[in-house]
């Protein structure tokens, strides 16, 4: 039987270059695969972009309460993975489809994502794939001072802020930036927030 995969990690930790390599992997072996994305994430609009400068068009870009069960007619026996960027951004109700297209079609599907947002909260895709995920997988980055990082700090105009949606995408007309921080260091800008 095949099973729902969690790969989760702080920005910056190769999550959409990683969808890409094993996305290549499977087609170098002449295995197909479908590319999912959630169109909350703007920045590429229907390609993925890594920031060290992979790109990749998406084969479905959901919208967010879309069901994917008018995609299934895409998903058949020649397809051999559904790989899933940003998937921090799903609906519970979306994971829980995945998680169907897994026992029911016997297609492994590979989620990559954010585990918690800037206020070190659960994102609500996040949550629901850590509760049905089979295999969770962490992936990991550093913060500036050599630590593994596990926060998504935000900086917007170069100031650390808890202010604000939980969804701003970087790189957008209020110069939002997002830092990966260990716990010592995000600690660190809370402190001096409050």
């Amino acid at each position: 039987m095949s099973k729902l995969y969690f790969r989760y990690g702080a920005m910056n930790c190769g999550k959409s270059s990683s969808l890409m390599q094993v996305a290549h992997n499977y087609e170098e072996n002449n295995k197909k695969v479908v590319v999912i994305k959630s169109i909350i994430d703007t920045k590429g609009e229907k390609f993925l972009e890594s920031r060290i400068g992979l790109k990749r068009k998406v084969d479905i870009l959901l919208k967010e309460k879309e069901s994917l069960k008018k995609h299934y007619s895409k998903l058949n026996n020649e397809i051999s993975c559904i790989l899933v960027d940003e998937a921090q951004f799903l609906t519970p109700k979306q994971v829980e489809e995945l998680w169907d297209i897994t026992k029911k079609l016997n297609i492994p599907v590979i989620c990559y994502g954010l585990k918690v947002d800037f206020k070190s909260n659960l994102f609500a895709g996040s949550k629901r794939l850590i509760e049905l995920a089979d295999e969770l997988e962490e992936l990991i980055t550093i913060c500036s001072c050599g630590k593994r990082a596990k926060f998504n700090a935000r900086y917007v105009d170069n100031n650390f802020t808890l202010d604000g949606k939980e969804v701003l995408i970087d790189g957008s007309k209020s110069n939002v930036i997002y830092k990966p921080l260990c716990g010592k260091c995000y600690l660190k800008e809370l402190e001096k927030y409050k």
